[in-house]
This record gives C-alpha cells, sequence and structure tokens, in this order.
C-alpha cells in the first residue's frame, strides 16, 4: 500500500481495482461517484451518464419528496431525462423496512427502469438497496441527511420475519449530498447521524476483541479508516447542529466513508456493536407492541452510553475470575434460558432458539473455548479497551452539548426492556458482542441488574 488507508481520499477510496491491503485482501466498493456540495443534487443527470443509466426509478416518501424529491424531477426534467417514481403512502407510525415495505416497492418497479435512485436516508435507502440487488439492479441515493453511516454500505438493515437481520447485498453505485438539501433536515436526523458515528468508539474496540474470542477477521487498516472518520465528525459536531455547509460535508463524508469500511470488512463489524444491538431489540420491542420507536441513530447513541458504562466497570477486573465463569456455566438451565427467551421476544421466539440450535452459543464446549481464550489474552483485552475508548463522561457532554437523549428514560424506554435489551442482544443473531463477552465470563445477569438506567 502506497499509504494508509486512513489517509485516501473517496476517490482513491472507491477506485475500481481495489486496493491491495496489508492484511492480504483486496479490498472493494461498489460506489463509482460521489458528489458533496451546494447543488450537488444537479449532478444526478452526469452520474446517470457516467454510469451509462438511461431511466431511474424514484423511490422516496412524503418527507423526503418536500425535501428532495422535487428537486431531482425538475433536474430529470431539464435534462431530457426520463423516469418513473414511487412515493411511499404515508403512514400513521414510522415506515419500517420490512417486507411489506420491499414487497410495495417491488410491485411498483417500472421494468422499463436501469437504475434504482433512493431518495431519503435510512430507511429508504436500505430498502430500495435489498429491492434492487434482487432485481439485479445498480442503485444510487440522493441523501437527505446525515443520518446514518448506511449510504454505502454493502447490506441493509432489516426486519425480517419480525427480527431485526442484516442483509447482506450491494452498495450504491452514485451518491450526492446537496448541503442545500442536508441543511434542512430536521435537528433530530442531524443527532442521529452524530449517534450512529459515536457507536464506532464501542464497534471497533468489539471488533478487536472478537477477533481475539471468537476468530473474527480483523484488518486494522479498516479500523484505522473508522477512527480517523469518527474524528472528523467528533470534531465537526458543534458545526453539524449549526448547519454549517462545511461540517455537514464533513460529516457526510465521515458517514459514507463508514459505509465503505463495511464495504471493505464484508461484515457490518467496523461500525455496528452491542450499542446498536440495544436499538435492534427497542425497534422489535416497539414493532410487537404496535407503537413507533426512535430513530436507529438516536437509540445507538444511548446504547453507546450504556456500553460504555460496562466497558469501565470491565477496567475494574485486574483478573478473570474463572471460578464465578465456571459456576455460571455450571448453572446454567436450558429450559430457564427458554422461558427467559420467551418472555423477552414472545412470539418470535422460536426464531431465536432456532438461531442457537444451529450456532450453539450456549454449549458448555463453546464458553470453555471462549473463557480459556479470554483468561489467557486478559491483560490485552483491558489494554484494547483502554486505547479503542473514550471517558464515558466525554461522550455524554458531547451529546448533551448538542441536545442528544441521554439515558432509555429519555426515549420513554423502561428498565426492564433495556435489561432485556442486554439479555436478548447476543440471541438474535451469530455475532460475538460485548453481551457475548459478558456471557462468557459469567457476569451478563449481574451486569444487567447493575446497569445505570431507571
Amino acid at each position: 500500500m502506497e499509504k494508509h488507508l486512513s489517509e485516501m481520499s473517496l476517490s482513491e477510496l472507491t477506485r475500481e481495482e481495489g486496493i491491495r491491503c496489508s492484511c492480504g485482501k483486496i479490498h472493494r466498493c461498489g460506489l463509482r461517484y460521489f458528489q458533496a456540495g451546494a447543488g450537488a443534487v444537479k449532478k444526478l443527470p452526469e452520474a446517470l451518464e457516467a454510469r451509462g443509466r438511461r431511466k431511474p426509478m424514484l423511490v422516496m416518501d412524503a418527507n423526503t419528496e418536500k425535501a428532495a424529491g422535487n428537486r431531482v424531477r425538475e433536474t430529470l426534467r431539464e435534462a431530457g431525462i426520463p423516469w418513473s417514481e414511487f412515493v411511499f403512502p404515508e403512514t400513521d407510525g414510522k415506515m419500517e423496512p420490512d417486507e411489506r415495505a420491499v414487497g410495495a416497492l417491488t410491485m411498483a418497479l417500472d421494468p422499463s427502469c436501469d437504475v434504482v435512485v433512493a431518495i431519503g436516508s435510512g430507511v429508504i435507502n436500505d430498502c430500495c438497496k435489498v429491492m434492487a440487488h434482487a432485481c439485479r439492479l445498480p442503485s444510487m441515493v440522493v441523501c437527505t441527511a446525515p443520518s446514518m453511516d448506511g449510504y454505502c454500505s454493502n447490506s441493509a438493515s432489516m426486519i425480517q420475519n419480525h427480527l431485526k437481520v442484516s442483509l447482506y447485498n450491494a452498495c450504491p453505485e452514485a451518491i450526492l449530498a446537496d448541503t442545500d438539501i442536508l441543511a434542512t433536515a430536521p435537528d433530530i436526523m442531524l443527532q442521529a447521524g452524530l449517534g450512529d458515528m459515536l457507536a464506532k468508539y464501542v464497534s471497533v474496540c468489539e471488533w478487536r476483541i472478537s477477533h481475539i474470542v471468537h476468530g473474527d477477521p480483523y484488518c486494522e487498516e479498516i479500523a484505522g479508516m473508522v477512527r480517523a472518520c469518527l474524528k472528523r465528525i467528533v470534531d465537526q459536531a458543534d458545526g453539524l447542529m449549526r448547519r454549517e455547509p462545511e461540517a455537514l460535508k464533513a460529516v457526510l463524508e465521515g458517514l459514507v466513508i463508514s459505509g465503505i469500511s463495511m464495504a471493505f470488512a464484508e461484515i457490518s463489524r467496523p461500525a455496528s456493536g452491542l450499542e446498536h444491538y440495544f436499538s435492534h431489540l427497542w425497534e422489535m420491542q416497539a414493532l410487537q407492541r404496535g407503537v413507533p420507536s426512535d430513530l436507529h441513530g438516536i437509540q445507538v447513541g444511548v446504547g453507546t452510553l450504556l456500553t460504555l458504562w460496562i466497558y469501565e466497570n470491565m477496567l475494574n477486573m485486574e483478573t478473570v475470575d474463572r471460578k464465578r465463569a465456571e459456576k455460571a456455566m455450571a448453572d446454567f438451565s436450558q429450559e430457564a434460558w427458554e422461558a427467559r427467551m420467551k418472555d423477552i421476544f414472545g412470539p418470535i421466539t422460536p426464531s431465536v432458539l432456532e438461531i442457537e440450535r444451529k450456532v450453539g452459543k450456549n454449549l458448555p464446549e463453546t464458553q470453555k473455548a471462549h473463557l480459556d481464550c479470554i483468561e489467557a489474552h486478559w491483560p490485552e483485552i483491558r489494554q484494547i479497551i483502554r486505547e479503542e475508548l473514550p471517558a464515558r463522561e466525554t461522550v455524554y457532554a458531547l451529546m448533551k452539548r448538542c441536545g442528544m437523549p441521554l439515558t432509555p428514560a429519555d426515549l420513554g424506554i423502561t428498565r426492564k426492556d433495556t435489561l432485556d435489551a442486554l439479555l436478548g442482544s447476543r440471541e438474535i443473531r451469530d455475532k460475538y458482542l460485548t453481551s457475548s463477552l459478558l456471557w462468557d465470563l459469567g457476569l451478563l445477569e449481574e451486569t444487567a441488574d447493575r446497569l445505570p438506567c431507571p
């Protein structure tokens, strides 16, 4: 490598031949066209021509239609480019990225279109990626808010069979981020983007630990890229909330680079850890009750503070208490565990039980292998925590300064739902999380009981 990934520009990171990395892999990303700045939406005809696309399918909802949809239509009309479109109908609650949304979008697809253009942020972007990939079409994005880091990822955070899952597909080939449009986003959307990025402190730390304990592939170059874009966004946080154009551009570019990190790693580990799973479980709880949940990034910010508290407590452990861990292993009851799962997950419990049947996270031999590794590497694990994580008070102060919710109670989430989110987090996917580490140490239940939430 001629230079570190963290030192490369977006054009260098997205070159078609990829980047041969010191980790031994060639990292590639499908993004081929990126424009950020005032009036960037006017570059859509250029992006379409550069990729050889002739007729886009525009996808938006009522809110993003007002924010950017009309500007996109005007731009295409002036350029003489035909298009089809689908506007998601307004609903009483928050639109969910589930089978119903993707099905509606697929039924509306005009077969004469050769590219799907998502006009929006999280949910619309994810639904378009899933549908476009299934229909073997490329996608593009006109960003409406710097609210999340999934614009350029090769995965979509979806609800499938009432479970929150990551579906791997393909990242968009073009992204347009018009700062005039981004500046109109509500405060909560800006705060959501910041919350999604603050999570990267935890995700990189957890990625390194999972590499040691669970053998997950790890790339220091990708981790360094995530750290660099996180620093840029934290440095610009105050300007972001003032809607300064340069801050909006810098934050959006940082969010895009975070998405590129997931495409390079081919997994979500660089950008998602336990803090995201607090949000996933809270969303699933809300879905089961038929009530709305807060924006993903807002919930992730609160989950980040909770996870930082957990790691601060881990740092107080100079050695691994093997007897405690082995006692928890000996005391494990499959019957009691299944009863707990039914209490947490209700009607979707069979899906959770099936994941455990396939993966075997609860098997004594699995926990013993993990425990042996944790004990042998405990000084190294504690050093990783020190290197990667800022003081919880520092992140708390930044979030408070930006007017963000700070506790589950601020989101209307009960203590029981928060404890259930921690206890259930390790169950919904085959991913080694901070809660998995607590389980292997025999500390998950105790940590849940002590979690600082009203």
